[in-house]
């Protein structure tokens, strides 16, 4: 890192310290100069796309995903922001960088099968966009034959 004082490119780390919002705080000395300077490193993450039913691309955005779940685990007991947050850092992690949108629903169905039966079925009903009751008497019988 270059000194701010006397422009020397080598600098020694004496604290670092993780701040809000995933940002690096580093305070630094010049090793010609002896002039301390901090500095701020921002963890950049890989942008995730979401590939819709049209082909078109959108960044992805949590903020839509967890109104979904929320819907679907009204009056529940379950956490949509702890599965929201599962799904992101899964989704970070992978390093693919785009997602359709039937994986993702998928993804998140599985969250919700694991955690609450009842959050499940209202998701997939709007996921799965049953077209009558006989399509909805088939997935809790399926639900009901897996227990």
């Amino acid at each position: 890192m270059k000194c701010p004082a006397c422009g020397t490119p080598d600098s020694k780390v004496i604290d670092s310290r993780l701040t809000e919002g995933n940002t690096i705080r580093r305070r630094r000395e010049c090793r010609q100069c002896q002039k301390r300077f901090t500095t701020y490193e921002i963890i950049e993450t890989v942008q995730i796309f979401v590939i819709k039913k049209n082909g078109t691309k959108e960044i992805f955005d949590k903020n839509k995903l967890l109104s979904g779940i929320m819907k679907a685990c009204e009056k529940r007991p379950v956490n949509s922001e702890e599965i929201v947050a599962e799904i992101e850092n899964e989704l970070h992690n992978a390093l693919t960088g785009e997602i359709t949108t039937k994986e993702l629903g998928e993804i998140v169905m599985d969250k919700l099968k694991a955690r609450d039966e009842v959050a499940y079925v209202r998701f997939a009903s709007v996921y799965r966009e049953f077209k009558d009751l006989d399509t909805f008497i088939m997935e809790l019988s399926s639900l009901k034959r897996r227990k």
